[in-house]
């Protein structure tokens, strides 16, 4: 049965809660403890990591519970409603770090409530990637609904990236997470009930939590996109956790570009996100039809040869007081992102098919599960990674927002989001002609072991 264009779009509406969130924890708090409540830049990447490291360990145990949950409404709707409120209720708490706490209580605040965030966002999108291949088996439905998915997900990047940055400025970064924290549940609660009469196997998995994982492990080709797009998302997390920094070291506006008005109202940083999703929304289509064209590997590379140039580009054109010139660059990086955001995430589910057609089962959780750890410990590496580097080249903390670094401490800043980041991308278009491709033509020719 073909999916609506209301249940597609209604899946993909449940992405924008999710990245609201995503991006808040990727792109304030690391800039939160170092920024405001002063705590080393090195102290706080590995603080970051810890957490998220955790958050990687809940990922296999919420998709094996919801492989076997058995309601009324299926098998991930309930998880993905009560997780949006967890997650939002730890979103909330971390940044409302009580005064005169002290530096050693405030850094236990932060870590335990972006704890609860962060086993709140794994019960949401655990399930919702389920959804992906459970409710369709249909390739191009699948693109199409990664298309809308991806759409609504640039909407959450503006929101997370462009309107939080400026609500935080002005009202403080607890009530800038209270007043978004409504429509992280409300396309999630939304997404839900739009998609309550699409297709769905009712039916939970009997496996045991070890069978499920043989079979995820036996499908070779998802195991090894697994890993390319965990080292894909490593150089996106990268330029993410390096932005906020850059827009303050990096980017002078001086007043007198065509842009500088809207720098100023919106700040640098949100006013260069805003550019980023306006190019993520107008490249969605053109990456769908080139999938078609090309095949979704052979779109994915030619983004991430695109991506990789555009980076190389932004290189020779910082530091810059053109913040017009950067928010074109930032433009043209959204649209070469959107094959990163779409197609892999179009990809994966026609791998489960593979599985489920020649085992039997239905264990979408599982694969959901193992599909996000990859981007999860990129994420989680990646504020590690930079703070050291910055730490390294001697990055200056303060709790002012702002002071004086060494010419060495920016030029590391600046590599770390640009050149770094565009040598990881060619590692991962490597890795899918050399690796992902021959794997793939394998199991085709070979069932499963």
């Amino acid at each position: 049965m073909k999916l609506t264009t209301i249940e597609k779009a209604g899946w993909g509406l449940a992405d924008m809660g999710v990245v609201v969130f995503v991006v808040v924890k990727q792109l304030l708090v690391l800039a939160f403890l170092t920024s405001i409540l002063g705590v080393p830049v090195g102290l706080a990447g590995a603080i970051t990591t810890f957490v998220l490291i955790f958050d990687v360990i809940t990922d296999p145990l919420v998709g094996y519970l919801s492989d076997r949950t058995h309601t009324r409404w299926g098998r991930r709707a309930p998880w993905m409603v009560l997780g949006a409120l967890v997650m939002v209720a730890g979103m909330i708490g971390l940044f409302s770090v009580p005064p005169d706490t002290g530096q050693a209580g405030s850094i236990a605040w932060v870590a335990g409530f972006f704890v609860i965030a962060t086993i709140g966002f794994t019960m949401v999108a655990i399930p919702y990637g389920a959804m992906a291949g459970e409710i369709t088996q249909d390739p191009e439905e699948r693109s199409a609904m990664t298309a809308w998915r991806m759409g609504f997900a640039s909407v959450g990047i503006l929101v997370g990236g462009a309107l939080i940055p400026g609500l935080a400025a002005s009202m403080g970064y607890a009530a800038a997470a209270t007043v978004v924290a409504p429509l992280i549940v409300a396309a999630i609660w939304l997404s839900v009930w739009l998609t309550r009469k699409a297709p769905r196997i009712a039916q939970p998995s009997s496996l045991a939590p070890r069978a499920m994982a043989r079979l995820v492990l036996l499908n070779r080709p998802f195991m090894a996109l697994v890993v390319l797009y965990g080292i894909m998302t490593l150089a996106i997390a990268l330029i993410t956790a390096g932005l906020p920094f850059a827009a303050i070291y990096l980017i002078t506006d001086t007043g007198d570009t065509l842009l500088s008005g809207a720098a100023q109202a919106l700040t640098t940083l949100s006013l260069l996100f805003a550019a980023f999703v306006v190019g993520s929304i107008l490249s969605q289509a053109v990456w769908v039809i080139l999938s078609r064209l090309l095949s979704k590997v052979g779109a994915l590379v030619l983004g991430l040869l695109l991506y990789m140039a555009l980076l190389y580009g932004l290189n020779t054109q910082l530091p810059s007081a053109d913040v017009t010139l950067i928010a074109g660059l930032f433009v043209l990086a959204g649209m070469t992102n959107g094959a990163y955001q779409q197609i892999p995430w179009a990809i994966y589910p026609d791998l489960m098919d593979v599985t489920r057609n020649e085992t039997g089962e239905a264990i979408e959780g599982a694969f959901s599960a193992l599909w996000l750890f990859g981007q999860k410990v990129a994420n989680a590496v990646a504020p590690l990674v930079l703070g050291a580097i910055l730490a390294l080249w001697g990055w200056e903390e303060t709790t002012q927002g702002r002071t004086e670094q060494t010419e060495a401490a920016l030029g590391a800043l600046q590599m770390s989001i640009t050149l770094v980041p565009a040598a990881i991308l060619g590692l991962s278009a490597i890795g899918l002609v050399a690796v992902y491709l021959p794997l793939l033509r394998r199991m085709q020719r070979a069932p499963l072991a």
